[in-house]
């Protein structure tokens, strides 16, 4: 069964590790964070499709499969925004429409295994780039989602992350995982970027790096 998690929540809705480099294997300490795999990101029929996202889904099943069969959480997250936000460019923001609450461009793609808890951002109009912190576009106050609560409510200490896109929600999740003290790893063939700047995606795993976050 699915456990939603949310600042404010919507009213609806085997093998081994297969990290490159990172010697640590899931366990029960582990979460394995899967960022933003939505239809809008991950199909070609999405309004903010990202290439190559088929690739995200298979490796972010393979690695699925391997925290599930350690035992390891597996949280998802997912844009779930309101019609109208300053998140979008035709609301003066920067985004084409997207991943809008209950529709088919918010839903998890088809193709991908389903965790055992959903986190929501932007539930509120705010900008979600992190799974783990929302920001309101005007103001600049920032609210936490639950995400931290729900790892801590099950003593993860390590978390592991994967999804769309590298350059936005992938490095703001990972990014804030190293603020809050957890021990980081993204999985660099589980990413891709959107790139509006070309090398963003370049970019975002060097910062990332720098940040302390492991690349595996």
């Amino acid at each position: 069964m699915s456990h939603p998690v949310s600042a404010r929540r919507p009213a609806t809705h085997g093998g081994p590790p297969s990290f490159h480099g990172v010697s640590t294997p899931y366990d029960a300490q582990t979460a394995l964070v899967v960022v933003d795999v939505q239809n809008d990101f991950a199909d070609r029929e999405g309004s903010l499709y990202v290439r190559d996202a088929d690739s995200v889904v298979r490796a972010a099943n393979r690695e699925i499969a391997a925290a599930q069969a350690a035992g390891a959480l597996v949280v998802t997250t997912q844009d779930w925004h309101p019609a109208t936000t300053p998140h979008f460019a035709k609301d003066g923001g920067t985004w084409p429409v997207h991943c809008v609450a209950d529709s088919w461009g918010a839903q998890l793609h088809p193709d991908l295994t389903p965790g055992g808890h959903q986190v929501f951002k932007g539930v509120g109009g705010e900008d979600g780039y992190s799974g783990f912190t929302v920001v309101h576009p005007t103001t600049g106050v920032s609210t936490a989602t639950g995400l931290d609560s729900l790892l801590r409510s099950h003593d993860v200490g390590r978390v592991v992350v994967l999804g769309l896109a590298t350059d936005y929600c992938v490095k703001e999740t990972a990014l804030d995982a190293v603020r809050l003290g957890y021990d980081t790893t993204v999985v660099v063939d589980g990413v891709r970027p959107v790139e509006l700047q070309p090398e963003d995606g370049r970019r975002a795993l060097e910062a990332m790096a720098h940040a302390g976050v492991a690349l595996g």
